[in-house]
């Protein structure tokens, strides 16, 4: 059989370049590709110098022809390894998502504030508006939505796009949902160091099939790390909501978070600042409200740094059951906190909606590491 150079880069398309976005035809690691009857050449550059890497290169590529080109080709494979021997911007291509039109990160300063809650409810809510929604859930070593949206047990299919393999995500309440939860047992620790928790990451961004998003919620992890500049890194976030409880210990943290969003090199707008748990009614005493973690405290920290305040929330027993049976207590209808989810979810709206009117589009970020100190730059 006499093989073909098309035929060949077609396939190749499909073969993602390790720990990149992009397949290895578009990145432009195939360098040359030398066909003579059933035999061909494949010269390839990759960045990464392990030798994991240069196998898994050489097996996806020989097992990719045998499949999709011709099972009895005759295939050399030729790695050169171009690694860079000085500091250079790591980059990771920042165009939006297609389809995508506003990405909105969900973040804290510490963790166990309600992040993860209010991101599940703010979804349920823009859904129930008409809108389309997706939340990627980036908590990599907490993965929490997949409990809430009651689709633990789910797994994403795989759907042909374009004639590349994608993964669908889980739907439920009217929300597509990616989480790592999805590929780990729940007894399982995800006990990862961060370029491997960023490359799974950013397989999750680029290998999936979102189709059409009106919002795409990104639920964060806590504080300010690796898994946040990654995040930054490889998407244009359209803006960034921070949730906090009144008490000192968690605004100290949230002042942290506002002030990483705001730094000049990443520059990612602020939409606001949510208060969660911001009093106790008991059941008993619907006219009573008690200031458990302080009164006030996010919405004086909002007016202090000048960013808009979305609103309170109190602290209820049913919002955490709803949470722990898999459907979000927005859910519920004519209910106080219905209301309250809604109040808070049409101020992210405006925001969006000003932000976009008033801002240029959020670029991705660099990252520069220089003897083991790294800097931020657009």
């Amino acid at each position: 059989m006499k093989l073909n150079k098309q035929d060949i880069l077609k396939a190749l398309e499909s073969i993602t370049v390790p720990g990149e976005g992009q397949n290895m035809v578009d990145s432009g690691a195939v360098k040359n590709v030398i066909t003579f009857g059933d035999e061909v050449i494949v010269d390839i550059t990759i960045a990464n110098p392990s030798l994991q890497a240069k196998k898994r290169t050489e097996v996806d590529i020989l097992k990719t022809i045998h499949e999709k080109v011709y099972e009895k080709a005759k295939i050399k494979v030729n790695i050169k390894v171009d690694a860079p021997t000085t500091a250079k911007p790591n980059v990771i291509k920042g165009k939006p998502l297609p389809g995508v039109k506003n990405i909105v990160a969900v973040a804290s300063g510490k963790g166990g504030v309600g992040k993860s809650t209010v991101t599940a409810n703010l979804a349920v809510t823009l859904a129930k508006m008409g809108f389309k929604v997706g939340i990627l859930d980036a908590d990599i070593y907490g993965p929490s939505i997949p409990i809430m949206f009651d689709v633990e047990s789910a797994r994403p299919l795989a759907v042909n796009v374009g004639g590349k393999s994608k993964m669908k995500p889980v739907e439920n309440y009217g929300v597509k949902v990616l989480s790592i939860g999805f590929f780990t047992k729940p007894d399982q620790a995800v006990v990862w160091r961060g370029p491997m928790a960023a490359k799974a990451l950013n397989q999750m961004i680029f290998d999936a099939h979102w189709d059409t998003l009106d919002f795409l919620l990104l639920d964060l992890p806590p504080g300010t790390g690796d898994i946040h500049l990654s995040i930054m890194q490889s998407l244009p976030i359209t803006g960034a909501v921070v949730v906090s409880t009144p008490q000192n210990v968690a605004l100290a943290d949230a002042k942290k978070g506002v002030a990483m969003f705001q730094q000049d090199s990443i520059n990612v707008p602020v939409l606001g600042i949510i208060e969660n748990m911001a009093y106790f009614t008991p059941e008993e005493l619907p006219d009573n409200k008690y200031y458990i973690f302080g009164k006030d405290g996010a919405k004086n920290l909002a007016e202090d740094l000048k960013v808009p305040f979305l609103g309170a929330l109190p602290l209820v027993q049913s919002i955490r059951e709803a949470g722990d049976v898999g459907r979000p207590a927005a859910l519920q209808t004519a209910t106080p906190l219905e209301q309250a989810f809604e109040d808070i979810t049409k101020e992210v709206v405006q925001e969006v909606v000003r932000r976009n009117d008033d801002l240029p589009a959020t670029e991705a970020i660099k990252i520069t590491t220089m003897a083991g100190c790294s800097a931020v730059k657009k």
